[in-house]
């Protein structure tokens, strides 16, 4: 769908380009004709027809009409694309005395974009009848007056045109007046009275005649105005003006009650017959902007002036004097334009949003006009110069708002655009109208990981499914075209079980370990990501992620040297002559862990004489600590602890056998021999054993029966039990040295008996073991210092 409007908006641009090159198609004019107050929804025209096009087409392309100002006197009708009335029209209304009277309009065409030029003509109905602007008119004629005097008469005023307006004036049936109509300059007709028959104020003083108005519609209207004739004595100069014809020119912004022009005339006769006062003659009450003042003759302004609704005005001003003669002249009044009215700017096409990425997109087309004339209705179009946009002419005072080239949403995403409309007057006015813009959104952003590399930690012996990480990708574009879903590359190794090591998590990036790792197999792997979107088409992009195996203190020290595989021990000799500090033996061992893990430490476990014999802490030399006599014993056996440095510390044992010889020439004496010795030694350890299974017996039946006593005594009040913990210091020389491979330590166990709960509960708590000093005199660690850490058993 987004191509297809990508291609509609493509032929829009190209069909614009032809328009501008070929006038003729926006300039054509088609003229379309009804009657005013006809009944809305009537039948004017058919569209299709008209413009030469298909059936359907006008639908297919968007049709609109549109008249300025946006009023909208005609209407489409959606089925039919037949033009209907819309509303009743007042042709007066719509345009004065204007004729013919044209309301021009445009027909637009959407997609493609076309213009088509039309007007509306309201033709005039007999609807108005004409009107005086008096219901009473007064003459004051003298009885001298000859047959054949004239006697001009206010006209009346008719708002139809052509036929329908005025056409003539009638009069009364009398002995003495009948009465002309005349045409002014510009089509108005006036009636005059003649005098056909002398008048004898002795005879008739006064008369009274009936003037009508006729206009020429079918059926004729008709207006009416009373004439009231006095008959006055012998005057026999009339008041004369000075110009027959006086011509001003007032800006249509002039204020209410601002001199137009003076007009002045004189009579010849003396007293009252020489006295003149001034009068507008054609005076409407309602229309007639100006007032005169009898006295002076100024003419002032009385009535706020439009220069776009009349633009000039024909003004009769009559002097009379005290007999009642008068005399007239004429007054032209020109109104000068001035800008008073600001462009008017409507909008008959607009689009919102627009995709980016797409150069010279047309956004919106309108109309500008101005009420004014002349320089005053020139104007001007502009908007913002910081806006990827331009503002192009058309035909007709058109003008297309368009894309300058591509846009970038992730740039900008709205674009608020101010149309500025400027005429050429002074003081210039403008108009100013706001759109809203907005970019709709194309996938033309990858995503993108917020890191280039991860490195990523997780321990050995981990659980699986154990969460070790995530990567993160962000996408600057917006709705699905920034949704992002990650996946795992193929490795470049082809031999790293990448499946069954590690998983992401597709909607968030988080990565899980499908295994438990071992270290000591595989210390560290990398692999890539990838982040894909979900626009189309679809982009990528991808980040490297490795891994690093923490290792765990999970392998216990194994010893090398001597061998722990149950064979034949091996008897170390040493010289009973050897000094302190003799090299015995080197126990050996390894740690298949890495780090402070794999670093180990030797210490003395047992011993069958102590101080005789100490174990270097760092690397595992087995050394004399003293010098040897003739009351040591000749067989020793020693056990050697290895400890690595992980948390918790793992440990082996390593067994040493030492023969003390007097020379190395001295037969070998092997250990079967002490078979008696070791007979006996296990001979005590079962004792042992029994024992401790008799008092560990005893001890429970105790505690069976002390808790059958509690709960015998559930109802009363339970007392506070107390742990007692023995004091005091414990020895600290507690090392076999029998030679019968048993402890002389004795161990000591906390019970804390809890009373008071409800539920009669007894704990064992650990056994307490002292810290063991180091073996040996003050005086045999003097004499022994290159072993400051041999490690007695403790």
């Amino acid at each position: 769908m987004m191509q297809t409007k990508v291609q509609n908006k493509k032929r829009q641009v190209a069909f614009f380009i032809l328009l501008m090159l070929w006038g003729e198609v926006g300039s054509e004019s088609i003229q379309y004709s009804v009657l005013e107050e006809t009944e809305s929804g009537t039948f004017v025209a058919n569209l299709t027809k008209d413009l030469g096009l298909r059936v359907g087409e006008l639908a297919a392309r968007g049709a609109r009409v549109v008249f300025k100002g946006n009023r909208q006197h005609l209407q489409l009708d959606p089925q039919t694309h037949d033009l209907l009335l819309n509303e009743k029209l007042d042709r007066e209304e719509l345009c004065g005395s204007t004729e013919p009277c044209l309301l021009p309009f445009q027909v637009l065409l959407e997609n493609p974009l076309q213009f088509f030029q039309a007007s509306l003509r309201v033709r005039d109905i007999n609807d108005h009848s004409p009107e005086f602007p008096a219901r009473e008119m007064l003459l004051k004629i003298s009885e001298i007056t000859m047959p054949g005097k004239i006697f001009p008469l206010k006209m009346a005023h008719d708002l139809d045109t052509g036929s329908n307006g005025l056409q003539s004036y009638t009069i009364s049936s009398n002995p003495h007046f009948h009465v002309l109509t005349r045409s002014r300059s510009e089509g108005r007709k006036f009636p005059e009275l003649v005098l056909d028959k002398p008048l004898d104020r002795e005879e008739q003083p006064r008369l009274m005649l009936t003037l009508t108005a006729l206009d020429g519609g079918s059926p004729p209207r008709s207006g009416t105005s009373e004439i009231h004739i006095q008959v006055l004595d012998i005057n026999d100069n009339i008041p004369e003006f000075a110009q027959e014809l006086y011509e001003a020119q007032i800006p249509e912004n002039n204020p209410l009650g601002s001199l137009v022009i003076t007009v002045s005339a004189r009579d010849l006769d003396a007293g009252s017959f020489g006295k003149v006062s001034y009068a507008l003659f054609q005076v409407d009450d309602i229309n007639q902007p100006f007032e005169i003042n009898a006295i002076t003759g100024e003419i002032r302004l009385r009535k706020a002036l439009d220069f776009e609704e009349v633009q000039s005005y024909d003004v009769d001003v009559e002097a009379t004097d005290g007999g009642g003669l008068s005399g007239k002249c004429s007054l032209v009044v020109r109104v000068l334009d001035v800008n008073d009215n600001a462009p008017e700017l409507t909008m008959s096409f607009f689009i919102s949003p627009i995709p980016e990425n797409l150069p010279e997109i047309i956004v919106a087309v309108f109309s500008v006009s101005d009420a004014d004339s002349g320089h005053n209705q020139q104007v001007i179009c502009s908007i913002e110069n910081n806006l990827p946009f331009l503002l192009r002419p058309s035909v007709e005072n058109f003008y297309t708002l368009l894309t300058e080239g591509a846009l970038d949403r992730e740039s900008r995403a709205e674009y608020n655009i101010t149309i500025t409309v400027t005429d050429l007057g002074t003081p210039r006015m403008k108009t100013q109208q706001s759109i809203t813009v907005q970019v709709s959104d194309v996938n033309d952003n990858a995503p993108t990981f917020t890191q280039t590399s991860y490195t990523l930690f997780v321990r050995e012996n981990n659980s699986p499914a154990l969460h070790i990480g995530s990567v993160s990708a962000t996408d600057r574009d917006s709705g699905t075209n920034a949704q992002v879903t990650y996946s795992l590359l193929p490795p470049q190794d082809p031999h790293l079980p990448l499946a069954s090591l590690v998983s992401i998590n597709a909607d968030n990036g988080h990565l899980f370990a499908l295994r438990s790792l071992d270290y000591e197999a595989l210390q560290a792997f990398e692999f890539r990501v990838g982040a894909t979107d979900r626009g189309s088409p679809a982009l990528s992009g991808e980040t490297l992620v490795r891994v690093l195996v923490l290792d765990a203190n999970d392998n216990s020290p194994f010893v090398l040297y001597p061998l722990q595989n149950g064979s034949a021990p091996c008897t170390e000799l040493v010289p009973r002559a050897a000094d302190p500090g003799y090299l015995v033996t080197k126990v050996v061992a390894v740690d298949g862990d890495s780090g402070q893990n794999a670093w180990l430490s030797y210490q003395l476990l047992k011993a069958t004489e102590p101080g005789l014999f100490g174990v270097w802490a760092h690397n595992g030399e087995v050394r004399t600590a003293r010098l040897l006599s003739e009351r040591d014993a000749a067989k020793h056996r020693l056990v050697v602890l290895v400890k690595d440095n992980g948390e918790p510390p793992r440990s082996a044992t390593a067994t040493l056998h030492v023969l003390l010889v007097d020379g190395f020439s001295q037969p070998y004496l092997p250990l079967p021999e002490a078979a008696p010795a070791q007979a006996q030694a296990d001979s005590l350890t079962v004792y042992l054993v029994v024992a401790l299974a008799s008092v560990s017996s005893l001890f429970l039946l105790s505690v069976l029966l002390f808790v059958a006593v509690r709960l015998c005594r559930r109802s009363r009040a339970a007392s506070v039990g107390r742990c007692s913990v023995p004091e005091g210091p414990f020895p600290g020389h507690l090392v076999d040295v029998s030679g019968s491979r048993t402890l002389s330590q004795s161990y000591q166990y906390e019970v804390c008996l809890m009373g008071g709960s409800g539920t009669n509960e007894f704990k064992f708590l650990k056994p307490t073991i002292p810290n063991f000093p180091p073996q040996g005199t003050e005086r045999e660690m003097e004499e022994t210092p290159t072993f400051p850490n041999s490690f007695p058993f403790s």
